[in-house]
């Protein structure tokens, strides 16, 4: 992978997946295994007085937390975080060790109130089946995140994309539903045992993609939401709308709200404008930042993009080729309305957007690749940072971030507990 190219100074930047992150934290439930806590205003061993989450606004890492830093949380008033942990990497017995997760315990740390994701790749395999060798191969694993996150993290999402992450065979057959059902069922189950009067760690399932094509809307979809709706123990669904216009994310919330409780809620931990963003990737770049660069004229939005993470450009010059280009600039209050319009219904528990740009995404840019670098709220691989170092922000969504957060929210986050 390429190094990340900002320049900030290395002082008071720890990151996520590289600190001491490694000790359990099982603070915030009551019942065996709590432990006591007692630094950067976390909970102490017993459960402090909390609130359930609503409508928060967190910084998403997914799998990589190296860009994302306390300070440039701090940057953007953030006060949750969330990633995810593909199942492969849980080995040894030292899930705290995975960089993701030892990224949001330390973040438990410090105060933060955390979102864990698990991501189970089957694209290229079978799902295995309740009861096999190979189902009891992925609860072991299940087991060792549950042994460093369970009590810790505030919320625990079964699947990241699992109708991406799996063979339509699978998803055909009903294997998709059975494994995931059984994931479910197991953790509940652990969560029970463990944690008998009350629990930190709130239950998600999730999470689901595409529902803006009516395609998806299938046997297998629905017995997702049937299963949600009719386990008590799970509190909703998360859902990715990576969409190609705003108004396509009201097919996620006609869809799935419905078919829940009316008590459940929903998670959207990851959502954005990619697919819109891909659609101009052939376009010109606007005018003043051909002059300010020097280049031709005609050159394409994408050989922009790949250039800009070859050789950072100045931040002015990084605002125009976005802002000074009509299919970004005049999407630049999209963050603001998505958010509110998930908070608009009144069941939104939390939202994550991307924080920072990762190495994964300057990789092999072309006409065809997803620009999700366009999508973070830092530009720290694309663009020089200011004179003190500090990584250069979206001129979109830096601002609308900020603005995003509420007094409600700030740290130390307490969350208390819930019924198992």
């Amino acid at each position: 992978m390429a190094q990340e190219r900002d320049q900030a100074p290395t002082r008071r930047r720890v990151l996520w997946g590289m600190s001491a992150a490694g000790a359990l934290l099982t603070a915030g439930c009551s019942g065996s295994g709590a432990g006591a806590e007692k630094n950067g205003g976390a909970d102490s061993a017993s459960p402090a007085p909390g609130h359930a989450p609503t409508g928060i606004l967190a910084a998403n890492f997914n799998e990589d937390p190296r860009g994302t830093t306390l300070d440039r949380l701090k940057g953007v008033r953030a006060a949750w975080v969330r990633g995810f942990v593909p199942m492969p990497e849980v080995k040894d017995a030292h899930a705290d060790r995975q960089r993701g997760i030892a990224a949001l315990l330390a973040a438990h740390r410090a105060g933060y109130g955390t979102v864990l994701s698990l991501k189970f790749p089957f694209t290229g395999r079978p799902l295995p089946g309740p009861g096999s060798a190979a189902m009891d191969t992925e609860l072991k694993r299940v087991d060792q995140v549950l042994d460093a996150t369970l009590g810790t993290v505030d919320i625990l999402g079964i699947g990241n994309e699992p109708f991406l992450e799996t063979r339509a065979d699978d998803q055909r057959r009903g294997r998709l539903n059975a494994f995931y059902e059984e994931i479910a069922r197991h953790i509940a189950a652990r969560r029970r045992q463990r944690f008998p009067d009350g629990c930190r760690t709130r239950l998600y399932m999730g999470a689901l993609n595409g529902l803006e094509n009516p395609a998806t809307h299938d046997a297998a979809h629905a017995r997702w939401l049937t299963f949600v709706h009719d386990t008590r123990e799970i509190e909703g669904v998360d859902i990715h709308p990576h969409v190609a216009a705003i108004e396509e994310t009201e097919a996620y919330l006609t869809y799935v709200l419905p078919r829940m409780r009316p008590e459940q809620r929903f998670l959207a931990t990851e959502f954005s404008l990619v697919r819109f963003w891909k659609q101009h990737l052939r376009d010109q770049v606007p005018a003043s930042f051909a002059r300010s660069r020097g280049i031709p004229a005609g050159t394409p939005v994408w050989q922009a993009l790949r250039d800009a993470a070859a050789h950072p450009v100045p931040q002015a010059h990084w605002r125009q080729l976005l802002l000074d280009s009509e299919w970004f600039g005049s999407h630049r209050n999209f963050l603001t309305r998505q958010v509110q319009r998930l908070r608009a219904t009144g069941r939104l528990t939390v939202a994550a957007y991307g924080i920072a740009q990762g190495p994964a995404m300057v990789h092999d840019i072309g006409p065809a690749f997803q620009p999700w670098l366009l999508n973070s709220v830092y530009s720290n691989l694309t663009v020089q940072p200011s004179a003190d170092g500090t990584p250069a922000p979206n001129p979109a969504w830096y601002d609308e971030f900020r603005a995003l957060q509420r007094a409600e929210d700030r740290l130390p986050v307490r969350t208390g507990t819930v019924p198992v």
